[in-house]
């Protein structure tokens, strides 16, 4: 494989919020070059006792379900993976075989077929009201459903189908709760308040509102909201993921389908349109991200200050801008001392001849006429 060029996501700092599948998202990102913070406000827990679950499945053998409704792969193969531990695998397959198999996304379509069923159907917005919706379309008096749930207990999808005449069988394999310590996902959000963040990803509903509900109770739901409909981007893995984040006014960008490779193949075209700066240097090649400058392919770290100084001269190329303009540029800054020694780190970091001196004005970048 080559390795011309720089990766396309050095330079950039990305956070990752997810609590499954964490390090298989994080080796994704620092493949492309990311810099990857990790915080998750959930996790996905079992349950303390498996009772209720056993009984549900005893209940699914005693008399076959008609219709099946699987929300989670993770949630459908625990399921499997508890029946084959207490020697009723088999026969619940058997049972499930026999129903009309509705899933939730393509992630349960995965784990469904690899059960040996198949699905009936499936909805594209990945939603469960779209599946019951569907089971809605038919004669549900007296039919007996099985509804996995995810999570949480799906209690309005399970009364709408019990109103409709229905037998709901609900089916827990996992629960939510939130994390014990709460400090690293506060961190989080404060470098995404701080714009030390140039995208934030969601991979579950619940670990996205759970991430809005930090911000809420500190007071800087407002503040994170503002950040994510301006400088940081909000990329979720489908548009059930979404839907927390959305309802505030924030766009999302999304993958067309919800893997993880394809959520960072859309952070790569959606982060290098919208936030490289290229200067134009006689010989050089530098780049300006939010975490970092690119100089000849090379990622060189940059702390807040002197990254904001090349930034605002980086936004008016061959410009001077006076100390003052760029005091007022800097995210903390008293004194035009402050721009002098922001701008001596700038040059230690990426190189004496890049940022001149014009006497008695300011400073501008050495570029191209």
């Amino acid at each position: 494989m080559s390795t011309d060029g720089p990766l396309p996501l050095a330079g950039y700092r990305v956070g990752v919020t997810a609590a499954r599948r964490q390090d298989e998202l994080v080796a994704l990102l620092e493949r492309k070059g990311a810099e990857v913070t990790c915080a998750s406000a959930m996790r996905i827990a079992p349950l303390d006792d498996d009772a209720d679950l056993l009984a549900a499945t005893r209940a699914c053998l005693e008399q076959s379900p008609d219709f099946v409704v699987a929300t989670t792969g993770i949630g459908f193969r625990g399921w499997c993976e508890a029946a084959d531990g207490w020697g009723l695998g088999d026969d619940l397959r058997s049972a499930l075989g026999e129903a009309t198999v509705l899933a939730r996304g393509p992630k349960t379509v995965g784990a469904i077929r690899a059960a040996g069923l198949r699905e009936s159907w499936s909805p594209e917005d990945e939603s469960l009201q779209a599946v019951v919706d569907q089971l809605l379309t038919c004669d549900l008096q007296g039919r007996r459903i099985v509804l996995q749930e995810h999570g949480k207990p799906a209690a309005a999808a399970t009364q709408t189908l019990r109103e409709q005449g229905a037998e709901v069988v609900t089916v827990t394999v996992y629960r939510w709760e939130t994390v014990a310590d709460q400090r690293p996902v506060s961190r989080l959000l404060d470098q995404v308040l701080q714009r030390e963040i140039d995208a934030l990803t969601f991979t579950s509903a619940p670990g996205a509102s759970a991430f809005l509900e930090v911000a809420d109770r500190g007071g800087r739901l407002g503040d994170l909201v503002d950040a994510l409909r301006s400088d940081v981007l909000a990329a979720c893995v489908g548009p059930v993921t979404a839907a927390p984040i959305e309802r505030l006014g924030v766009r999302t960008v999304q993958p067309e389908r919800g893997r993880l490779g394809a959520l960072v193949r859309e952070l790569v075209l959606h982060l290098t349109e919208r936030r490289v700066a290229t200067i134009d240097v006689p010989g050089r090649s530098i780049d300006v991200r939010a975490g970092a400058v690119v100089v000849d392919g090379r990622p060189v770290p940059l702390s807040p200050v002197p990254r904001a100084v090349l930034t605002a001269l980086a936004e008016h190329p061959g410009r001077v801008l006076s100390r003052q303009e760029l005091l007022r540029c800097l995210p903390s800054a008293s004194s035009e001392h402050a721009v002098e020694v922001a701008v001596a780190r700038l040059r230690e970091a990426v190189g004496a001849d890049l940022v001149q001196t014009v006497v008695k004005r300011g400073y501008r970048l050495a570029v191209t006429a």
